[in-house]
């Protein structure tokens, strides 16, 4: 198989995000054939059928093109009062919307860290719901939740070794399940 493309999305907008680290940490540690793209959610809208109507926003038409045109998603997320982060339900709406629903059939990948003992884990089970609603294939196993966050990043680079280490696995698992779901 040629090379793939790997589009990344933290839900959070917050400069020194501990999920946004974490994903540039993942991304920092892809072989070099795979192509990765980090998508920003700090442009879109909040999700309007009205706007919609008028034709969808260049920001979001945007967003939607890159992640159809990608060969798997990986989305970083921390939770917010046992949920995911608003920002993040907003986008994942507007990339449910017709005429094409590029999550559908979309092998994804999706990670969490928080200053908890939890490190994400009811996030990241609704985001796994939101993303079963929109037809994605998310992968299983193996789960990553970075709990105690503080202790683990400095100076929004990751220090703790052991998550380090059990991250190469994810990458490798990540990058054989979108082999395997393939491309829609």
């Amino acid at each position: 198989m040629s090379s793939l493309t790997i589009v990344g999305i933290s839900g959070s907008l917050r400069t020194g995000s501990y999920n946004t680290a974490l994903l540039h940490y993942v991304q920092s540690i892809m072989p070099p054939d795979i192509e990765f793209k980090e998508l920003l959610l700090n442009d879109l809208p909040l999700y309007n059928a009205d706007m919609e109507a008028e034709g969808f926003p260049e920001s979001v038409k945007a967003f939607r093109e890159d992640i159809a045109a990608a060969d798997g998603v990986l989305i970083a997320s921390p939770e917010y009062n046992y949920s995911i982060p608003g920002v993040l339900k907003n986008a994942i709406d507007w990339a449910s919307r017709a005429p094409s629903a590029p999550f559908s059939g979309k092998p994804v990948g999706v990670l969490s860290a928080s200053n908890g003992i939890f490190g994400g884990v009811r996030g990241q089970a609704h985001l796994r719901y939101v993303l079963f609603a929109v037809n994605a294939h998310v992968m299983n196993r193996p789960e990553v939740y970075v709990m105690s966050a503080a202790q683990k990043f400095e100076n929004n680079m990751l220090i703790d070794e052991k998550t380090k280490e059990f991250l190469a696995k994810y990458v490798a698992a990540l990058i054989d399940w979108i082999k395997l779901i393939g491309r829609k």
